[in-house]
């Protein structure tokens, strides 16, 4: 049997076989994220990774609280619900100032003498965010690299997403989550002096404003409720040749809350120096933060001011998720576009407007009994 000669043809470019091309994704993260994806989506182990002090589990519900997604809604208020009666333990501390005052300095300074002290600190930063690309800056933990990877300490960034005075829309449900965490001071930055302060002032027990000692007039720049919200004034960066003018700073922070009318927790607000960059004065400031736990602790303001908190947190809570059904009605959202190009066309009153869709959603709710 004659065999047939296979009919070749030679070439003169030899393909040789490379090697396969590595897949974009690490096959392992990728179960990885699977995985994690399982376990995220279970509250009750977020709930218990919370409980343990498990600072990924911490992430992960903070993550579920922020959330906007309609579908995310009942499970970050089962998360709450659960860790509601593991918190109120700690002391909630919030701290502002100017631009360049060194706010992230202090608070990493402060947070690692604490964490010397025994204890265990979570910072919540509240970064800008732009209204235009709902961006944030984040850069906290770069600027607190030897806080944030001390095992003791947690510091979580949170964009503000452009609401009022740039609070973030749940740092007070985060609070809650780091104390049920084990946490015993809680620090919360602010994006600086503005109307911020407001909201921050509502949800902690302490507020600290961080100012530095001006070429001029100190007092400049500041606004008079902002210094009337402030339980102690910290003049930061009294170091050096800026020594001197710390002290003649802190002078004239004081002739100035004299003038000031009596606080209703009975507490004299202070003013004092420090240099958080050479760890000076930052213990001084913690002696002055407890004074005023004891004070208000004892004539009962502690407790009362908490309780007051809690109605707030009602009163929050009723109107956000009000404005959430109401955005997301299928039949507001329906009339939504042709409005808006009405009122963008000068065509309809904005006012006019706003008041026809709200009778449009009472009245499907009316309906839908």
């Amino acid at each position: 049997m004659t065999r047939k000669k296979e009919n070749k043809k030679k070439s003169a470019l030899n393909v040789q076989l490379g090697i396969d091309q590595p897949s974009r994704i690490n096959p392992s993260l990728s179960k990885g994220n699977s995985r994690f994806r399982k376990d995220k989506v279970s509250v009750e182990s977020i709930y218990k990774g919370i409980i343990d002090g498990d600072r990924t589990f911490l992430s992960r519900g903070i993550t579920l609280i922020e959330s906007v997604l309609e579908t995310d809604e009942n499970d970050s208020h089962k998360l709450m619900k659960s860790c509601l009666p593991h918190s109120g333990k700690s002391v909630r501390i919030g701290i502002t100032g100017v631009p360049g005052v060194g706010k992230s300095t202090f608070i990493e300074t402060l947070g690692l003498n604490l964490i010397k002290l025994g204890m265990k600190v979570a910072v919540l930063a509240i970064d800008p965010s732009s209204k235009r690309t709902k961006g944030s800056i984040l850069g906290d933990k770069t600027r607190m690299e030897e806080l944030s990877v001390n095992d003791n300490a947690y510091i979580r960034p949170s964009a503000s997403l452009g609401t009022l005075g740039g609070v973030a829309r749940a740092t007070r449900e985060a609070l809650v989550l780091c104390e049920a965490a084990g946490f015993d001071v809680i620090l919360i930055e602010t994006v600086g002096v503005g109307q911020s302060e407001t909201a921050v002032s509502q949800i902690v027990d302490f507020f600290l404003l961080l100012m530095l000692a001006g070429g001029g007039d100190e007092l400049q720049g500041i606004k008079r409720g902002i210094m009337e919200m402030a339980d102690l004034i910290v003049i930061n960066k009294a170091d050096g040749d800026n020594i001197k003018k710390a002290e003649i700073a802190a002078q004239n922070y004081r002739n100035a809350l004299h003038l000031f009318p009596i606080l209703e927790n009975g507490w004299s607000p202070d003013v004092v120096t420090s240099s958080a960059i050479q760890n000076i004065g930052i213990d001084h400031v913690w002696k002055k933060i407890l004074e005023y736990v004891d004070h208000t602790k004892s004539n009962g303001f502690f407790d009362s001011r908490r309780r007051n908190q809690s109605l707030d947190i009602m009163s929050e809570t009723i109107e956000e998720s009000l404005r959430k059904r109401f955005i997301n009605s299928p039949s507001i959202l329906s009339l939504m576009d042709g409005y808006k190009k009405q009122i963008l066309d000068d065509e309809l009153n904005p006012y006019d407007v706003a008041g026809e869709l709200i009778d449009k959603f009472l009245k499907d709710i009316e309906e839908n009994k």
